[in-house]
């Protein structure tokens, strides 16, 4: 039996979510049953909320080991932001409502479900492009830590990482 919850995130449309990417599937996304494999569900989920996290709101995951790190060509690259903060995954969770696999191209969408104060939880909506019903929700928590000690800093996330999480806020309540 379906819950509200599940039968809530069954009812995603695009417009649920505030960022979006396109990512063509490959042949070997696929699993032996002729579909996305999961594991490649958490690669789509990274790769969004990584991306998300780098265009708007300063992380720069590359600061660690290469403070200015340079383009293929040899440039200087447009990651100028650093942090003292990284983002640990500490909850991945899925609910599928339809299958995708290769040649699909998916229309991937990006919200936050909830912002406390050193944590976000991310809802990742992914559709098949083109078709308005949503194949798979997925949750995924990323709390913020102080790289030096792996813990959670006293003021909890960077205050640049929480101004670029709340544009993506759904609904405005659940900030915690």
């Amino acid at each position: 039996m379906a819950t509200p919850e599940s039968l809530a995130k069954k009812g995603r449309k695009r417009s649920d979510y505030g960022y979006h990417q396109l990512h063509q599937t490959r042949w070997f996304d696929n699993d032996m049953y002729a579909h996305l494999n999961n594991t490649v569900y958490t690669t789509l989920f990274d790769t969004i909320a990584n991306s998300y996290l780098i265009e708007h709101c300063g992380m720069n995951p590359f600061s660690v080991n290469n403070p200015t790190p340079k383009s293929p060509e040899g440039q200087p690259s447009n990651l100028t932001g650093s942090t003292d903060q990284i983002g640990l995954i500490v909850s991945t969770h899925c609910d599928f409502f339809g299958s995708v696999a290769f040649p699909d191209t998916l229309e991937v969408g990006l919200r936050v479900a909830k912002l406390g104060s050193s944590s976000v939880t991310w809802e990742i909506g992914i559709f098949r492009k083109g078709e308005e019903n949503v194949k798979m929700v997925g949750t995924y928590t990323h709390v913020f830590v102080l790289r030096e000690t792996m813990r959670v800093g006293k003021g909890g996330m960077e205050s640049r990482v929480r101004q670029g999480l709340e544009k993506l806020l759904s609904p405005p309540e659940a900030k915690l």
